[in-house]
């Protein structure tokens, strides 16, 4: 995807882009580049596949949530970024905070974001377990998402506990969403939530399936939830 395709794509969905904000993801790709050579980012680096299976699919998600509001966004285990980065270059008045485990990949986030010059971004070295149980957090966020993390049973008691009621569990997954949905039935209704819609769709030029599963939150998470770090991967709620 080069970037006239992006942005005329991102175009018919209603996602118009300036050219600061085609400059930020400009940016945005030479950073990338730059940091994946000391430490590992991502294995795709032709620019673009980048700007197709990193920024293109990262912004799917607005095709069908509204991030035009000043929502509170938490992105758990964005990697280099994806899919929050793109989605808050798009959509400057999201506050988003990212959570990432590697405090490496933290590192780099900081400098991107001061790099592109964005506004409330909030970053936090923490597993996704101990940042859930964290009163501070907890239950807070209007929107949080992930993309490709773990199966939806494990991402749900990572993801969930963070949402306030009435806010929403967004998960970006490739294939085998419906099967990942049908085990992680039980974890869902014990965390609060409730499956509210799959959008499936296929990526544009490389031709392949995509969902986005948006949860609803409808009740608090029991407070024993999420369990201790390393728990919900080994014993999942199924």
């Amino acid at each position: 995807m080069n970037i006239e395709q992006f942005t005329n794509m991102l175009g018919e969905k209603g996602i118009h882009l300036d050219s600061n904000q085609l400059s930020m993801f400009e940016r945005y790709y030479e950073l990338l580049v730059e940091w994946n050579e000391k430490m590992n980012l991502t294995a795709i680096t032709d620019k673009q596949e980048v700007y197709l299976k990193h920024f293109y699919d990262s912004v799917t998600a607005a095709f069908f949530i509204d991030f035009k509001k000043p929502i509170k966004v938490c992105d758990v285990g964005a990697g280099a970024g994806f899919p929050s980065i793109p989605i808050k270059i798009c959509f400057p008045e999201i506050d988003l905070s990212i959570v990432d485990s590697l405090n490496k990949r933290i590192t780099f986030l900081e400098h991107l974001s001061s790099e592109l010059g964005l506004k409330n971004t909030h970053f936090y070295h923490d597993r996704a377990e101990t940042f859930g149980g964290n009163p501070k957090f907890r239950e807070q966020y209007d929107l949080v998402t992930a993309r490709a993390v773990a199966r939806m049973s494990v991402l749900s008691e990572l993801c969930l506990p963070l949402v306030k009621e009435g806010g929403q569990f967004v998960a970006m997954k490739a294939a085998n969403a419906e099967e990942e949905l049908t085990a992680a039935d039980g974890a869902i209704k014990q965390l609060g939530g409730k499956l509210s819609t799959v959008h499936s769709f296929t990526l544009p030029i490389e031709e392949s399936n995509r969902n986005i599963i948006v949860i609803s939150k409808i009740k608090k998470t029991p407070k024993k939830y999420p369990r201790k770090p390393g728990t919900p991967n080994k014993l999942p709620l199924e």
